[in-house]
């Protein structure tokens, strides 16, 4: 590979393993989503259909405002301080805060007692995220730990997913852990990758949840340190002033899983994972049940999960989409019906996206939930 400066990701992850050897799956997500000038999420607008895939408030506004009635709920049950921290990690392009708050007006205390603020990473995402609010005061911060401390809310819709993992794979030998190599081509054009295995020792293999490690051979689990990390200092920041937090993204629930989710998502359609790092959108299904410890380890109580469909029929989806409807046309009724059904059907959204609760203690079951469901 020649010498000259990298002028794409590929380039760049091509030297990193040159000169520090194979990649963890977790190094090349982040770097895949994450580097400043190359990463997925810095440079673009992924969103929609004219983008690589579509997200729930972008499907309707009915789901962006859903979440904010629940948040006027659960900022009542809170005894309504004021003033509170309305956050939003990975808030895309604003839209489901936009449609939160729009609902939220109907209580003018909320509003007013409302201070906005918005985690996120990309350039080119807060650009649209400040047009798509413009006119409300928004606070924009790098990582949670910037946000202010006090009362909090927090939505979180499919921003854990994104969040980096680390493979592990069971072979004859035992664990070994998945890497990411050059192909054997380094003085290619464009540089192209491969996975590889490696061994760890004690450390690393404690990353393998204690309830899998005697998974047959060709097994794959997957772990989060970072969304771990992320559901921790929610539940320490819940424990610490009142107030509460909602995660709603694909995954499963009941523990830790065997199998690789790890998907590249370009144009509304798979590709290849380790194919054009940078342009393509990463993302693993979450483990709800290590994001619900991780927030309990940290002071908070957990709730859910429970399918996404479920949580939407419980705070009244159906009705509001026939009051939609009374004052709509044949076409805008009969797109009303098409995104009610993408988002609450068992086939479609409806049970592959779960939701989790986090409250602080003693706040009890928050709008949507029964119980805590992941007492264990």
């Amino acid at each position: 590979m020649s010498d000259a400066a990298p002028d794409s990701l590929a380039h760049h992850l091509a030297r990193r393993i040159l000169m520090d050897g194979p990649l963890s799956v977790a190094a090349f997500m982040a770097e895949a989503l994450g580097h400043p000038r190359f990463g997925y999420y810095m440079r673009q607008d992924p969103f929609g259909v004219s983008g690589d895939f579509t997200t729930a408030p972008e499907i309707s506004q009915m789901f962006g405002e859903l979440a904010g009635l629940w948040c006027v709920d659960t900022w009542a049950r809170l005894g309504g301080p004021a003033p509170f921290h309305l956050v939003e990690l990975g808030p895309g392009r604003g839209t489901l805060m936009q449609d939160a708050l729009r609902a939220a007006a109907l209580v003018p205390a909320f509003r007013e007692a409302a201070q906005v603020h918005l985690v996120e990473t990309s350039p080119t995402l807060r650009a649209r995220q400040k047009d798509t609010l413009a006119g409300i005061p928004v606070a924009w911060h790098d990582r949670l730990e910037g946000v202010p401390e006090g009362p909090t809310l927090i939505l979180a819709n499919e921003f854990f997913d994104a969040l980096p993992i680390r493979q592990v794979q069971k072979t004859n030998h035992g664990w070994f852990e998945r890497l990411v190599d050059l192909d054997g081509t380094e003085s290619a054009e464009t540089p192209r990758f491969r996975f590889v295995l490696e061994a760890f020792g004690s450390a690393g293999a404690r990353l393998i949840p204690p309830a899998l490690r005697d998974a047959p051979e060709g097994s794959v689990v997957e772990v989060s340190p970072a969304s771990q990390a992320v559901a921790r200092l929610i539940g320490e920041r819940l424990a610490a002033h009142p107030g509460a937090a909602l995660v709603i993204d694909y995954g499963y629930r009941g523990g830790p899983a065997v199998g690789d989710t790890l998907q590249a998502l370009r144009r509304h359609a798979y590709a290849p994972v380790l194919d054009a790092p940078g342009e393509a959108d990463l993302t693993a299904h979450v483990d709800f049940a290590a994001i619900a410890a991780a927030a309990r380890e940290g002071g908070a109580e957990g709730f859910g999960p429970v399918d996404q469909g479920e949580w939407l029929a419980r705070l009244g989806i159906q009705p509001r989409a026939a009051a939609l409807k009374r004052s709509a046309t044949a076409k805008q009724a009969a797109d009303i019906d098409s995104a009610l059904a993408r988002l609450i059907a068992p086939d479609q959204m409806g049970t592959l996206f779960k939701v989790l609760a986090l409250a602080a203690p003693g706040l009890g079951p928050p709008a949507g939930f029964e119980g805590p469901d992941l007492a264990s």
